[in-house]
């Protein structure tokens, strides 16, 4: 149908303008942008993931920037680490130099003071954005919550939508050198137990070296010692001889035991003469030369005569050469199978034509090892690392020699038995606490008691008799979980002052050493897993970025092929309405 007055060609060639144009303005954004979602309205789901993605995207490259921060101070902790190394190992081959004669020790020591410095400045440079691992200022070294610090290692949104950083914890107690409060890898280690209160002693010897001991009481066999001998000693005239009697292992009322009192075995009569000389030592023609051969023959004497004693010399490297000149001892054997340990000569005769042999009636009594009184130092025992229960102190106890038996406690055991929350024993009473809640149990004949400020520990004399070498009470074993520890301060040796502690310090300078080779391999670890750990970052950042293209880039290739597409259509539908514009203007010429 023709019409003048709607031209239904035109309208339907204007509509398809329109459409193009539409289409056509769509394509050019996309293609401008390179975004087919660029807005909520493209595609509502796909924007609000690609848009909380990005955020995701920066705060992970935020995380990573802050892993280069931590990146930064481990490598300069590290490189403060090595350094210190290499110059400890130089201060260690000049302690060695120290020990050879002849060496100047004030100028050796003038090289450790320089040695001493370096170490001091390399720890207090060490630092990075004004942290410094090195050289610290904790108040506590040893308390885990306040001796670390952290490091950001990651960005995570959990499954709620909530987000959050990660971090790594350094423990600096493993990486400072020197800290405020003490308790730095080249200082004195404050957790030192010490004595336990009096489990144990710290024996000292001429080269300075230093070992703990455990305290313990035992006793030796009854002696009549420090006999002097004068000779040579003639028995070869008529009449001369030496007689006396011997009795051993009588008990003694004042350690305690009860009545009644055995009075042990008296052997009557033993006799030297030229007769038994010459029966023993023909040699000697009945003259004795020495101390030695005095107590030789003494205790063939006794031996035969079946004393339960007997007799020597005394022998030994902390002797002068060896041996002390002159002197002889007489002992009970304790082999009577009495409890006493007891000896004493009696109804001594004696007739020598020369020299001086040392006997008098004389007696000695052994005491009762099974006993010890020792004074008591207080002590805590410390937190150690992550550990609730901290450091554990461990040893065996045993009387009179029987199979001893092992115990142990930690700072939760003293907290939970003695109402406290520190860890200290902090005097004889609490001692006696510890001491009986342990043992009391497989050691019920051992007294526990306060002494004043000391601790008494004695078996019960009614349930003991024994005294002498079969007796002892005491600890062994004893065993501290975070011994051995650094007792000395590096920066306080001194060769010069302290000429005698030379091995000492080679030896705590090879300890120490080791801790700090430790805490660099700790950094290099830690180097490693940053590095780990940026190079994840990086990885999850690249995926998140192809992730967010996936749902909202345009292809570029389809649209701009569609732009083209959409540019010839929109020539065709100008010209179409061009065509349908002109067709009433030519049905107009007909009425003309």
């Amino acid at each position: 149908m023709t019409s003048i007055l709607t031209n239904f060609s035109a309208i339907t060639a204007l509509q398809t303008l329109r459409s193009l144009a539409s289409d056509l303005q769509g394509t050019q954004e996309r293609v401008g942008s390179g975004l087919r979602v660029a807005a909520a309205a493209d595609n509502a789901a796909y924007w609000s993931i690609s848009t909380t993605m990005r955020s995701d995207s920066m705060a992970i490259s935020a995380a990573a920037d802050a892993l280069g921060l931590g990146a930064a101070k481990v490598d300069t902790a590290y490189a403060g680490m090595t350094s210190v190394i290499d110059v400890l190992t130089e201060f260690q081959a000049r302690l060695v130099a120290a020990t050879e004669e002849g060496v100047d020790k004030a100028k050796v020591q003038a090289e450790l003071d320089q040695m001493k410095d370096q170490v001091k400045s390399i720890a207090e440079s060490a630092s990075f954005s004004g942290q410094n691992w090195l050289t610290t200022d904790i108040a506590d070294m040893y308390d885990v919550d306040i001796n670390k610090t952290q490091v950001i290692s990651s960005f995570v949104r959990d499954a709620s939508g909530g987000v959050a950083t990660k971090t790594m914890s350094v423990d600096l107690s493993k990486i400072s050198l020197f800290n405020s409060t003490q308790g730095g890898l080249l200082q004195r280690d404050g957790r030192d137990v010490n004595r336990i209160g009096m489990m144990r002693y710290l024996a000292s010897f001429g080269d300075g070296t230093e070992v703990w001991r455990p305290e313990w009481d035992g006793s030796t066999n009854a002696r009549l010692g420090d006999r002097v001998f004068s000779g040579p000693l003639d028995l070869s005239g008529a009449g001369d001889a030496i007689t006396f009697n011997v009795t051993v292992d009588k008990d003694e009322p004042s350690h305690g035991i009860a009545a009644p009192y055995d009075p042990g075995k008296t052997t009557v009569g033993v006799t030297i003469d030229k007769a038994f000389l010459d029966t023993h030592f023909p040699s000697w023609n009945g003259v004795i030369a020495d101390y030695r051969g005095f107590a030789q023959a003494l205790d063939q004497a006794l031996s035969l005569a079946n004393t339960g004693a007997s007799s020597g010399v005394y022998y030994g490297s902390w002797y002068p050469n060896g041996s002390r000149p002159d002197e002889y001892w007489i002992m009970t054997d304790e082999s009577s199978g009495l409890d006493g340990s007891y000896i004493e000569i009696s109804n001594l005769t004696s007739q020598v034509s020369s020299g001086s042999h040392g006997l008098t009636n004389d007696f000695a009594q052994a005491p009762r090892g099974s006993q010890m009184t020792i004074p008591f130092t207080s002590f805590e025992v410390f937190r150690d690392g992550e550990d609730p229960d901290g450091i554990e102190v461990s040893f065996d106890f045993s009387v009179n020699y029987q199979p001893p038996k092992s115990y142990s406690f930690d700072r939760t055991y003293v907290n939970n038995l003695l109402g406290k929350t520190d860890g200290t024993v902090s005097n004889a009473t609490e001692m006696v606490t510890l001491l009986s809640s342990l043992l009391q149990a497989d050691w019920p004949d051992v007294i526990i008691s306060e002494a004043g400020s000391s601790v008494s520990m004695v078996l019960d004399p009614l349930a003991d008799r024994k005294a002498g070498g079969g007796t002892r009470i005491g600890f062994s074993n004893i065993n501290v979980s975070h011994e051995p520890i650094p007792t000395l301060n590096f920066l306080e040796i001194d060769i010069v002052q302290n000429p005698n502690m030379v091995r000492t310090y080679i030896d705590y300078m090879d300890k120490a050493t080791a801790r700090v080779v430790d805490a660099a391999a700790t950094l290099g670890a830690l180097q490693t897993r940053i590095d780990m750990q940026a190079e994840f970052a990086a990885r999850l950042a690249s995926n998140i970025d192809s992730g967010i293209g996936r749902l909202v880039d345009a292809d570029m290739n389809e649209e701009s092929t569609r732009l083209k597409a959409l540019q010839t259509q929109q020539q065709l539908a100008v010209q179409a309405l061009s065509i349908s514009n002109t067709a009433p203007d030519m049905l107009a010429q007909l009425f003309r």
